[in-house]
C-alpha cells in the first residue's frame, strides 16, 4: 500500500534531510551546556510520533481525498514539530522569519489533519450503514463468503431461526435469487470473471435493500435475502425490482459488456429453515428469468395438513 504513496513519502523525507542542511548553513550552532533536553525530547519526540503515525495511515488507505488531507496533515506536523526541534541546536537571527514560517507548518498541519478527520468520520458513516446491510442484527468474527463478503447459508438459517424468535407473529420474507446461466459465464469468461460478476451483483443488491434486510450468498450463484416485517406481495414486488436493477447491469468485462439475468423466488420465512430453502431452491429452478413474466413463489395450504405449497407463479 506504502508504494501508493511514494509522493507523500518523499516529501517528507526530502524535509527531514534538508531542513537540518538549512539550519546549520543560515543558522549558528548553539553549544552543548545551551541545549534543553526536554524541549528537544518533546519536540523530537513529536515528529517522530506523527511520522510513525504517517507511515500506518499510508500503509493502510487507498488514494483519496481523506488519504490526502490526513497525510499532508501529519506531514506538516511531523515537518513543523522537527523544525522546532532543530531550532534548540541552531540560533536563527531574529531577522530571518524563514524558521517562523516553518515551525508554523504545525498548527497549519493540525487544520488540514482535522479536515481529513471530518471527512474519514463522513466515511465512516458510510461504512458503518454498509456493513449493517451485511450484518444486521449483531457483529461477530465469524467468516464471510471469500468473493461477495457476504454471510453464508449457515448465517442465513440462524438468522431466520432468530428473527422467529424475536419477532414471533409478525411477517417476514425469504427471496432466493439465482444467477440466469451463470455455468455459461464462467464457461465462456473464466472464473476470474466469474467471480466479479457475484461480486457486482452482491453490491447492486445491496444498494437497493434496507438497513434491516439481510442478503446472504446462499451457494454457488445463488443469493438469498430475508426481509424482517414484509409480506409476501412486498417481497414479491421487491423481488422483482431486485431482478429489474441487475438485469439493467452492463458488466465491463474484457470481451465487452456482458448482460446479467436473475430468476427468484419467494415465501414467508415460517417453518424449519433447511425444508424452506430446499422448497424455493425447487422453485427458483422452475422461474423463469428476468425479461420474461416474473417468477415467484405462493404460499397456500389449510389448517388440516399445514403443508405450504411453493410453486412459480
Amino acid at each position: 500500500m506504502l508504494k501508493l504513496h511514494r509522493p507523500y513519502l518523499m516529501l517528507s523525507a526530502c524535509g527531514l534531510l534538508l531542513f537540518p542542511l538549512l539550519y546549520a548553513g543560515m543558522g549558528q550552532a548553539k553549544p552543548l551546556a545551551h541545549w534543553k533536553w526536554l524541549d528537544i525530547l518533546c519536540e523530537g519526540g513529536t515528529a517522530a510520533m506523527a511520522g510513525i503515525w504517517l507511515l500506518i495511515t499510508l500503509s493502510s488507505r487507498p488514494g483519496g481525498l481523506v488519504t490526502r488531507l490526513l497525510a499532508l496533515g501529519l506531514a506538516a506536523i511531523m515537518l513543523g514539530s522537527w523544525a522546532d526541534c532543530l531550532d534548540e541546536f541552531f540560533h536563527v537571527a531574529k531577522d530571518q522569519v524563514w524558521d517562523n514560517w516553518l515551525e508554523a507548518l504545525m498548527p497549519l498541519g493540525m487544520l488540514t489533519l482535522t479536515a481529513g478527520m471530518y471527512y474519514w468520520r463522513q466515511e465512516q458513516f458510510s461504512l458503518n450503514e454498509h456493513l449493517q446491510k451485511r450484518e444486521r442484527l449483531f457483529r461477530d468474527h465469524r467468516a464471510f463468503d471469500r468473493v461477495t463478503q457476504l454471510a453464508g447459508a449457515d448465517y442465513l438459517r440462524a438468522q431466520i431461526r432468530l428473527e422467529h424468535a424475536r419477532a414471533p407473529g409478525m411477517p417476514c420474507a425469504l427471496v432466493l435469487l439465482d444467477i440466469d446461466g451463470f455455468h455459461r459465464i464462467n464457461r465462456e469468461h473464466g472464473q476470474r470473471e466469474g467471480d466479479r460478476v457475484l461480486q457486482a451483483v452482491g453490491h447492486m443488491l445491496l444498494l437497493n435493500l434496507r438497513n434491516e434486510d439481510l442478503l446472504c450468498r446462499y451457494a454457488g450463484d445463488r443469493y438469498a435475502v430475508l426481509l424482517p416485517g414484509m409480506g409476501q406481495e412486498q417481497a414479491q414486488e421487491l423481488a422483482g425490482h431486485l431482478c429489474s436493477m441487475v438485469g439493467r447491469m452492463r458488466h465491463a468485462a474484457p470481451a465487452g459488456p456482458l448482460a446479467v439475468g436473475l430468476r427468484h423466488a419467494c415465501t414467508l420465512a415460517e417453518g424449519n429453515p433447511e425444508a424452506l430453502l430446499a422448497e424455493l431452491g425447487k422453485a427458483v429452478d422452475l422461474a423463469p428469468p428476468s425479461g420474461g413474466a416474473e417468477a415467484g413463489v405462493a404460499q397456500s395450504g389449510g389448517a388440516d395438513d399445514g403443508q405450504r405449497r411453493l410453486a412459480a407463479a
